[in-house]
C-alpha cells in the first residue's frame, strides 16, 4: 500500500488549486486499490474538506505517515517533512535565486523531489500542467483590457467567476471591433487562447492574407517560429534547425506588429532565441500593437514592454513607447500589457480537474507497474541528499557558484 497525501498550499499570494478533485480521487482509487490518500485540511482549497469527506476520504491536520506528498506551489521551507517523496512545482530547474535555499533543504532533509514541469515522456514533451488554463485566462484578461481602456464593454475577473462555463458565458455578450490579433505558440498554452478566440467565433486567417489585407470585423493569425524568425544568412530555416542553434536566426515578428492591434503572446521562448521586439521597435511610427496578453510573461526578455509581472488583483499596467517606462493603462498612447505569471489561480476549479485527470492518466500508474515507461525516473531530480543525474547541472547553482 502506498500512502498519498493531498498537501495544503501554503505559498503566498495563496493558491486555490489541488492535485485531484474529491471526483478524480474517487476514481484513483477505483483503479488502483493499492493507493490510499489522506487530505491535509485546507480552508483555502477550491474544494472544502467536506467534499473530500463526503467523497469518503480521511481529512486530517497531520499528513506526516503518507510516504507521498502531492501539491502544486512550492512548500516553504519549515513545512517539509525529511524522507519523504514531493510532487510540486519548485521552480529551481532554471536556477531561479528565489528558490536555491528550497532545493539545498530538500537534498539537505533527504527528500525525493519530483517537478510537475519535469514529468515528460521519452520525447521529452510535457505531460501534465496547466498551460491550457493559463491560455485560456490569459486571453480572456487580454479582452478584458481593450473593453476598459477603450470602454466599450466589462468582463468580470475570471476569479470572481465560478467556472470556465460562466467564463465563457461572459464572452457571449461582448462584441468586438474590427481588430487584428496576433496569436504565438504551438503547446497547450497557445491552443489554450486559440479556444477563447474560436469561442468568439473570430475568423483565423493565413499569415498572408492577415499581412496585406483590412478586414471590418476582428481576425487572428496563429503563428510558429518559423513565420516569426528568420535565418540570418537568408538560407531556408526550419523548426528543428531553430531550436538547435537560434543563434542563426533573427526577428522577423515587426512585420507582425506593424499589423497587429493585440498580441497574445503563447509560446515557449528558449535561450539565445531572438527577441520578438525591441524598446527602440517600439518607438517606431509602424509599430501598431496596442494590447500584449504575455501569458509567457519572460521579464525583461523577448517582449520589450513586459517590464514586470502584474498580479491578479492588479492585471493591467501600460508601457510608454515615448518614455519606455511604466504609465497608467489607461493613457491612449501607452501599450496595454497583461503579464500574470499565475493565471491558471484564476479558474481554480477547472484548473484542478484537468490537472488530476492527467496526473491520473500519466503518473500515478508509474507507481504500481514498476514506473516501466520511466517517468518517476525522468521527473525526480533528487535522491539520497543528492541531485540525480539529469539534473547534476544544477550542483553549482546549489552550491552558490
Amino acid at each position: 500500500m502506498i500512502k498519498f497525501a493531498l498537501i495544503k498550499e501554503r505559498k503566498t499570494p495563496p493558491d486555490r488549486r489541488v492535485v485531484f478533485s474529491p471526483e478524480k480521487l474517487k476514481e484513483a482509487v477505483q483503479k488502483f486499490p493499492e493507493a490510499s490518500f489522506k487530505i491535509e485540511s485546507s480552508e483555502l482549497r477550491i474544494f472544502s474538506d467536506d467534499r473530500y469527506r463526503e467523497a469518503g476520504f480521511e481529512v486530517v491536520e497531520d499528513v506526516s505517515d503518507c510516504d507521498v506528498m502531492l501539491g502544486v506551489k512550492e512548500v516553504p521551507i519549515p513545512a517539509l517533512i525529511p524522507n519523504k517523496k514531493y510532487f510540486f512545482f519548485s521552480h529551481t530547474i532554471k536556477e531561479q535565486p528565489y528558490n536555491r535555499d528550497l532545493l539545498r533543504e530538500i537534498l539537505n532533509k533527504n527528500i525525493e523531489l519530483y517537478d510537475h514541469e519535469v514529468i515528460v515522456n521519452e520525447v521529452g514533451h510535457r505531460l501534465i500542467g496547466f498551460g491550457r488554463y493559463a491560455g485560456l485566462v490569459g486571453a480572456y484578461n487580454g479582452l478584458r483590457a481593450i473593453g476598459l481602456k477603450k470602454g466599450i464593454f466589462e468582463l468580470p475577473k475570471a476569479e470572481d467567476l465560478p467556472d470556465l462555463n460562466a467564463m465563457l458565458a461572459e464572452l457571449d455578450k461582448i462584441s468586438l471591433p474590427p481588430i487584428k490579433i496576433v496569436l504565438t505558440g504551438s503547446g497547450k498554452v497557445a491552443y489554450g487562447a486559440k479556444e477563447i478566440l474560436d469561442h468568439l467565433k473570430i475568423k483565423q486567417v493565413g499569415v498572408d492574407e492577415y499581412l496585406e489585407e483590412s478586414f471590418n470585423a476582428p481576425v487572428y493569425c496563429h503563428i510558429d517560429v518559423m513565420d516569426y524568425n528568420k535565418r540570418k544568412d537568408g538560407a531556408e530555416g526550419s523548426n528543428q534547425d531553430f531550436y538547435k542553434h537560434p543563434e542563426k536566426y533573427e526577428s522577423d515578428f515587426l512585420r507582425f506588429a506593424k499589423a497587429s492591434d493585440f498580441f497574445i503572446a503563447g509560446h515557449f521562448y528558449g535561450q539565445g532565441a531572438p527577441v520578438f521586439f525591441t524598446a527602440e521597435d517600439v518607438q517606431s511610427p509602424a509599430f501598431k500593437i496596442r494590447f500584449v496578453a504575455d501569458i509567457s510573461c519572460d521579464i525583461a526578455g523577448p517582449i520589450a514592454s513586459t517590464i514586470r509581472p502584474s498580479t491578479i488583483a492588479e492585471p493591467f499596467y501600460g508601457f510608454s513607447p515615448e518614455t519606455l517606462s511604466e504609465v497608467d493603462f489607461k493613457e491612449d498612447s501607452a501599450i496595454t500589457v497583461m503579464a500574470v505569471d499565475n493565471l491558471p489561480c484564476e479558474l481554480p476549479k477547472d484548473a484542478s480537474e484537468g490537472f488530476g485527470e492527467m496526473f491520473l492518466e500519466h503518473v500515478l500508474p508509474a507507481f504500481f507497474n514498476g514506473d516501466k515507461d520511466g517517468i518517476l525516473e525522468r521527473a525526480r531530480m533528487t535522491k539520497d541528499k543528492k541531485l540525480t543525474p539529469r539534473f547534476q547541472y544544477l550542483q553549482d547553482y546549489v552550491d552558490g557558484k
